[in-house]
């Protein structure tokens, strides 16, 4: 089992990669002009924390094969609600760093991989063992 000898959420690879790229697009963010700062720059740092609040809701939920997998489910959609929100930001010239901007969204383009294969597993080999 894949999950025995982890800890907790933290030591999953999905969450650690979620977390930096939260991190990232907050401090992007935060450089948008004011006139995006409070409403597209709420909204993707809303859609980009979501992508590991859903990682570490859904491993809380483990004990219950569905809700982990619904929960990975949710954190690949806010993957894909950031990358829109990247794309619009950069396509309407408030995110002006093409390198920023390809970095984000390849970044977040992988991590919706990731979770998606890491739900594979969960669908196909996942049983729960108590700690």
């Amino acid at each position: 089992n894949i999950l025995r000898g982890m800890r907790n959420y933290r030591d999953l690879e999905i969450y650690v990669e979620a977390r930096r790229l939260a991190i990232e697009v907050h401090i992007m963010s935060l450089t948008l002009p004011k006139f995006e700062l409070y409403e597209t720059g709420s909204q993707i740092r809303r859609s980009s924390k979501s992508v590991t609040a859903m990682i570490v809701e859904g491993y809380a939920r483990r004990r219950y094969k569905l809700d982990f997998i619904k929960y990975l489910i949710y954190a690949i959609a806010e993957c894909d609600e950031t990358i829109v929100h990247i794309d619009v930001i950069y396509d309407t010239h408030s995110l002006t760093n093409s390198e920023l901007y390809l970095d984000l969204k390849t970044g977040y383009v992988a991590l919706a991989k990731k979770i998606n294969k890491y739900t594979q597993w969960v669908e196909k080999e996942y049983k729960w063992v108590p700690s």
